[in-house]
């Protein structure tokens, strides 16, 4: 029978957790965690995200800003903001939603933050300790993937994972998390990509089945294995006549059919997305206990 992965509850748990601990370390040192969250322009998915932050800072106690500046933002304008949130004793955190506009160099604006405040994960600093297995701020949506595995005790030592996708956002550094030589990874990694001339051969192999490429229901019955573990990360509208809105959220797998034959698997929405915002706040707190001193 598929067990259905609910990044939802989860997410839930690990906030009521970082509720009670942001609670504890207010009364230890009245501060307060703190994130700041940057937002260039104005694309309706990036401001919803942001303002989803921005609640669940709130939710857990948190200290959160949100700075929102105009598309015609120059660079130089931008790095100056995040070189004083780098110098704010009250930031523990610092993201910049991406995507940013054509004239801003996001791999520059991304290395001007601080590595100590990098609670994004995507600092090159951040992500070479990733890779050689040292402790560090983990990209949150991969850091999520993790800990749904763990929850559910789904074994990863000397499974097959194939990975769909090489983002720097989500494929690389997954892929690189599993492949670790600790617990809960271990795992024997597969990354498919566009340049695979026939997807479907790898990920017929899969024990477990991460999909992370933005293209709705890719992943259809044919190409798993019966008992695959499923973790859907796309998330893709597509047409819905019988939707008010006129669209539906759906994921990289075709989640009716490929559910029959898998042992788990994630909804979209509810799955991996809920996880990624939870563990932001997550590193957020570890960033505030290493400035602290706290263990």
């Amino acid at each position: 029978m598929t067990q259905i992965i609910d990044g939802k509850f989860v997410a839930s748990q690990i906030r009521i957790g970082l509720k009670e601990e942001a609670e504890y370390l207010f009364k230890l040192t009245n501060k307060k965690p703190g994130l700041a969250a940057i937002l260039v322009g104005d694309n309706s998915a990036s401001k919803i995200y942001v303002n989803s932050k921005n609640k669940a800072c709130n939710e857990v106690g948190f200290h959160s800003v949100v700075k929102i500046m105009d598309s015609s933002t120059s660079e130089n304008e931008l790095l100056d903001v995040i070189q004083k949130l780098n110098s704010d004793d009250e930031i523990d955190g610092i993201l910049v939603q991406l995507p940013l506009p054509k004239h801003i160099d996001e791999d520059k604006i991304i290395e001007a933050i601080s590595p100590q405040k990098d609670v994004d994960g995507f600092h090159p600093i951040s992500f070479g300790k990733l890779v050689i297995g040292k402790e560090t701020f983990y990209p949150c949506t991969p850091f999520g993937i993790m800990e749904l595995l763990k929850y559910y005790q789904i074994d990863t030592i000397g499974k097959h994972v194939v990975v769909v996708g090489r983002s720097n956002i989500v494929g690389k550094p997954i892929a690189n998390m599993l492949v670790q030589k600790k617990e809960g990874a271990n795992a024997i990694v597969t990354i498919c990509h566009t340049a695979s001339p026939d997807i479907s051969y790898y990920t017929k192999q899969a024990d477990i089945l991460i999909a992370a490429v933005g293209k709705a229901n890719m992943i259809t019955q044919d190409m798993v294995k019966a008992g695959v573990v499923i973790i859907d990360v796309g998330i893709n509208r597509i047409e819905d006549a019988n939707s008010s809105k006129g669209y539906k959220v759906v994921g990289d797998v075709d989640f009716e059919n490929v559910k029959e034959k898998s042992s788990f698997i994630t909804p979209v929405p509810g799955g991996v997305g809920p996880m990624t915002i939870a563990m932001l706040l997550t590193n957020t707190l570890k960033s505030f206990k290493q400035k602290m001193n706290i263990k």
